[in-house]
């Protein structure tokens, strides 16, 4: 498997939007691993705890910008004389059901947050690359089984998809009205639905489970039955670190990339990997109650063999693999080892592993 390029990335300027949240902390814990000058830009974290407050997240970064992308003059003035050589945008609203009860908010988030932050880039001099982090569920779903591939086409039924969707659409027109003809690749990476160690997000699978665990209480689940990509968060953050780098070290390197599970490994139903949680957790079987007002969809998978063909990356975890490891830094983390040491050791096996 590919791996970074721990020179590459020393001493470079990158802002990462969204580093408030589960995925964006990792991925500024990561890059500091490799000598990389963070800045974040985000809202404050919106769950007590937080993975961000858990490692200090904050003390890693050269700057921590508390901004709400929606707001285009303070996305303007905040990123006013700073400097980037890379951009890795993941800040979002991220929730299906959020975005279901609030689509305008989403929409604004999700879209308008993301031109917002792309108009105030369009001046950095000296700017290399620059990747924005959409989702699996950009596809127009028919639920027919098959793994989504990049050519195919986008939709959504739900605000979250379609403004997902919507987003990978404004991020071509900047990317061929401005970035391109300016020299800097701009692209989109679309993950998996992604579980590691430090999420405690309202309204996801692997937080509730744990929630429930610590809680002495069962896990409700909506829909047991349905199939997703699960990812786990080291082999998510490697996949788009690799593809950054590779947008800025070869422009020819395609602008949109899936990334998803283990080649070849077994596919996991949401009660399939609840199962494998609360056994690892030592918690009450969970408990099916239905939702019959759902737009959630019933299978979704995507093909991320072109990561693999031109990254040469490709995830390490299957599902099974992706659950007791997460566990494993839940359990950890409860009985009192710090969550960045947590972090740092996952990181550091993984890149010991490439």
């Amino acid at each position: 498997m590919a791996a970074l390029d721990a020179s590459f990335w020393r001493g470079k300027r990158v802002l990462v939007t969204g580093h408030t949240g589960f995925k964006g902390s990792w991925a500024a814990i990561w890059l500091a691993s490799l000598g990389a000058q963070v800045t974040g830009l985000s809202l404050a974290p919106d769950q007590v705890p937080a993975l961000f407050d858990l490692a200090e997240v904050e003390a890693l970064c050269t700057a921590s910008l508390i901004v709400d992308l929606r707001d285009q003059a303070a996305v303007e003035a905040a990123l006013r004389g700073r400097s980037f050589d890379l951009v890795l945008h993941m800040a979002a609203q991220p929730i299906v059901r959020t975005a279901v009860a609030d689509p305008v908010g989403t929409f604004a988030s999700n879209v308008m947050g993301t031109v917002h932050l792309l108009q105030a880039l369009r001046g950095q001099a000296a700017l290399e690359a620059a990747l924005c982090i959409t989702s699996d569920k950009v596809y127009a779903n028919a639920e027919t089984g098959r793994a989504f591939q990049e050519g195919d086409a986008l939709g959504g039924k739900d605000a979250y998809s379609a403004s997902k969707a919507a987003s990978e659409i404004a991020v071509q027109s900047f990317a061929k009205s401005y970035f391109e003809p300016a020299g800097v690749p701009l692209a989109t990476a679309r993950g998996g639905n992604v579980i590691g160690g430090g999420d405690f997000s309202a309204d996801r699978i692997v937080a509730d489970i744990v929630r429930a665990a610590r809680a002495q209480r069962p896990v409700i689940l909506r829909h047991p039955e349905a199939t997703r990509p699960w990812q786990h968060v080291l082999d998510c953050v490697a996949g788009y670190l690799t593809y950054l780098q590779a947008l800025a070290m070869d422009a020819s390197t395609p602008r949109a990339m899936n990334f998803g599970p283990k080649p070849g490994g077994p596919v996991v139903s949401v009660g399939e990997l609840a199962t494998l949680g609360v056994e690892a957790l030592g918690a009450q079987p969970w408990r099916h109650e239905p939702d019959p007002n759902s737009l959630e969809a019933g299978t979704l998978a995507i093909d991320a063999g072109q990561a693999r063909r031109v990254l040469g990356f490709e995830s390490r975890l299957d599902a099974p693999a992706a659950v007791a490891l997460t566990m494993d830094w839940y359990r950890r983390q409860a009985n009192g080892e710090p969550a960045l040491d947590l972090c740092r050791e996952e990181i550091g096996a993984y890149e010991a592993a490439s």
